[in-house]
């Protein structure tokens, strides 16, 4: 089939690329000629495993093409998908200003019946007002359907989620555009549920902040654990057994964060909140969240009594492993809260380090190499993302580089015997302190 995706960010891009790869023919749109230069050019804006080998496979076979122009992917696509941001406002409301802008170009040049889909992550309701907006600017008489279809997509296996998803989920009223989604999905061999519109806008908003629950119920028994002597990672791995909980997500931790998570939360929120049903436990949510970085940062200072003048370690800036991505990154929120106290800071991450050097703390830390590097004359090191990389490393080296064998990690990434063994003060989360012996 000819498919348009308008929007050629995270989400529109691995969309397009997997959609190709399974012989449709996808133009991507998006409006900053800078990025589809450089995609027309082989250069992928993005790190994500996977996505640009398939990407420049496609174009090679010419089933996958990028351009500016709206026009030309309206001419294109017998079904339009719309996968532009959804930014959050300062109440935490979503800003739907481009999906707007997008449902008045799309009916500008429609000439004929399209599908128009949204793709993008978006409050309940938003494809009632996508068909009044295409109604009120296309000429009379021209034939469209909307219809939602929400991306379960995880950064860092995003490629893997959409070749392979657990399920598909099409919100549609009308069964000519319901046929065209589920000849498109064809290909994928993975559950599909049909709903209306609605329901499939709240099922994406629910399902992230249900996942968000599980990450702050796992932070609540941390502090528990804490209290108690006991260890979180032993009582997740508890409860985590029974089928009905899952192990999944019962990471405790500095928090969730990222481009997804919070935005969704506080969108859920408000959405709830404009409905006249408030969410409190979502808000519940929210603040437990927020008094992770806080909690971690005074295990610091209870350590190191005066954070000022303190050479600190970061290993993290990622939200999670397997990405660039620093958006909304509680790796990044340490690193800014470090740098505020007077902390001399060095930084590592595999793949953040030149999306971090735009913001607004480069000028105040010092970015290393490599683990061991920005680890030498430490007087703590802090583990802010759970990358691969940092669980591997030799514990020996370590301690023979740092100035201070002092360990705050904050995603349970080292094991704490190990780490006790070769000489360090280790600090997890919801796991207590262990000191080394003697």
């Amino acid at each position: 089939m000819k498919l348009s995706i308008i929007g050629s960010g995270y989400v529109g891009l691995t969309t397009g690329a997997c959609f190709a790869e399974v012989g449709h023919h996808v133009v991507c749109v998006d409006n900053d000629p800078k990025k589809i230069e450089k995609l027309q050019a082989g250069q992928i804006p993005i790190f994500e495993p996977g996505l640009e080998a398939l990407v420049k496979k496609n174009v090679a076979a010419r089933r996958l093409s990028f351009t500016t122009s709206t026009e030309e992917g309206v001419a294109h696509g017998e079904v339009l998908f719309i996968a532009v941001p959804t930014p959050p406002q300062p109440d935490g409301s979503v800003d739907l200003s481009f999906m707007e802008k997008v449902a008045r170009e799309i009916a500008q040049y429609l000439d004929s019946y399209r599908v128009v889909v949204d793709k993008s992550t978006v409050p309940v309701k938003t494809g009632e007002r996508v068909a009044q907006t295409i109604r009120r600017y296309a000429r009379p008489g021209v034939e469209f359907d909307v219809v939602s279809n929400p991306e379960f997509l995880r950064e860092g296996s995003a490629v893997e989620d959409l070749m392979k998803p657990d399920r598909i989920v099409i919100g549609g009223n009308s069964d000519r555009a319901l046929a065209l989604m589920q000849k498109i999905y064809e290909p994928f061999v993975a559950p599909v549920l049909v709903t209306d519109i609605n329901s499939a806008e709240l099922i994406k908003h629910a399902a992230n902040s249900f996942l968000a629950l599980k990450i702050s119920y796992a932070n609540a028994l941390a502090e528990i654990c804490e209290a108690s002597g006991a260890d979180v990672l032993k009582v997740a791995e508890g409860i985590g057994a029974d089928k009905r909980i899952g192990r999944g997500f019962l990471n405790a931790g500095l928090g969730y964060g990222g481009s997804c998570f919070p935005k969704d939360i506080a969108a859920f929120i408000a959405i709830s909140d404009q409905l006249g049903v408030p969410f409190d436990l979502l808000k519940e949510v929210q603040r437990i969240n927020a008094r992770q970085l806080e909690r971690f940062l005074d295990a610091m200072r209870e350590a190191l009594w005066v954070l000022k003048d303190k050479r600190i370690c970061v290993w993290g800036l990622t939200f999670k492993p397997n990405t660039d991505d620093v958006r909304s990154s509680v790796a990044v929120a340490l690193v800014e809260r470090l740098v505020a106290e007077g902390a001399r800071v060095t930084v590592y991450d595999p793949k953040g380090m030149d999306k971090a050097r735009e913001l607004s703390f480069a000028p105040s830390v010092e970015f290393a190499t490599s683990p061991l590097e920005a680890a030498r004359g430490a007087e703590a090191l802090a583990i802010a993302t759970e990358w691969a990389e940092f669980a591997a490393v030799d514990l020996a080296a370590l301690r023979e580089v740092m100035h201070t064998p002092l360990v705050f990690d904050g995603r349970n990434l080292l094991d704490p015997v190990a780490a006790r063994d070769f000489g360090f003060q280790y600090r997890g989360v919801g796991r207590g302190l262990v000191e080394p012996r003697g």
